[in-house]
């Protein structure tokens, strides 16, 4: 039994790996323009020291910003209390950057990789984007958009260079297999959904109510 669970999770693993490889960047020359980029949130802080792939992430989302490759951004990330918000947190160092306002989305309920694809396209109203993360998050971020038809791309950015590839490896495989779970065969929908919130909208900011909050310090890691 304990054999073809395993054999079951390596080859649903795989599986997601070949079905999206062809859609991952790692190169702004092979990059076309998006109008709309969807940084995935994580926690800046891993304790007191820097989160290497939340670094990471901001890093490419500026550096794509100022080579005229993204438009805007759709931040997407948990706000599970006032003092956790990552979305708040990605804005504010975006704008420390230089990067304006006005061409910033936040999605406070990203609360899983599912929550914040689906809600890109059913509350953001936008179904042509490139999603920021590292690559083996892309492979399963891409997955769900494939699956419910949105025309995505990822730029996948670097990890930390020791220490927690190996853990965050193990985590990677049992969320491709609960991502199986969740398309195919419990249906499961974002945690929220509501009134669309068009990131060009012609009437009002392109973002829901903020709430700002204090640097983002929590476990999560890499989602």
């Amino acid at each position: 039994m304990l054999l073809i669970l395993a054999v079951s999770l390596y080859a649903i693993d795989r599986w997601i790996s070949w079905k999206t490889q062809n859609q991952i960047l790692t190169n702004t020359d092979h990059l076309e323009h998006y109008q709309v980029a969807v940084v995935l949130g994580t926690s800046k802080y891993l304790g007191r020291v820097l989160n290497a792939y939340y670094t990471h992430r901001i890093e490419a989302a500026i550096e794509l910003y100022r080579s005229d490759k993204v438009t805007h951004f759709l931040l997407s990330g948990d706000n599970a209390h006032r003092s956790y918000n990552e979305p708040w947190t990605m804005k504010r160092d975006l704008m420390k950057a230089g990067i304006p306002e006005q061409d910033i989305a936040l999605d406070y309920a990203g609360f899983r990789t599912l929550d914040s694809i689906v809600r890109a396209k059913k509350i953001f109203d936008t179904n042509h984007f490139l999603i920021i993360t590292q690559r083996f998050h892309c492979e399963r971020a891409l997955f769900i958009a494939n699956y419910h038809q949105i025309d995505a791309a990822c730029f996948a950015v670097p990890g930390p260079t020791h220490g927690t590839d190996l853990k965050i490896r193990i985590r990677e495989i049992f969320a491709r297999a609960r991502a199986i779970l969740d398309l195919f065969i419990i249906d499961a929908k974002p945690k929220f959904l509501g009134p669309k919130e068009p990131i060009f909208s012609d009437d009002a900011p392109a973002q829901i109510s903020e709430s700002p909050s204090a640097d983002t310090k929590n476990p999560h890691t890499a989602e």
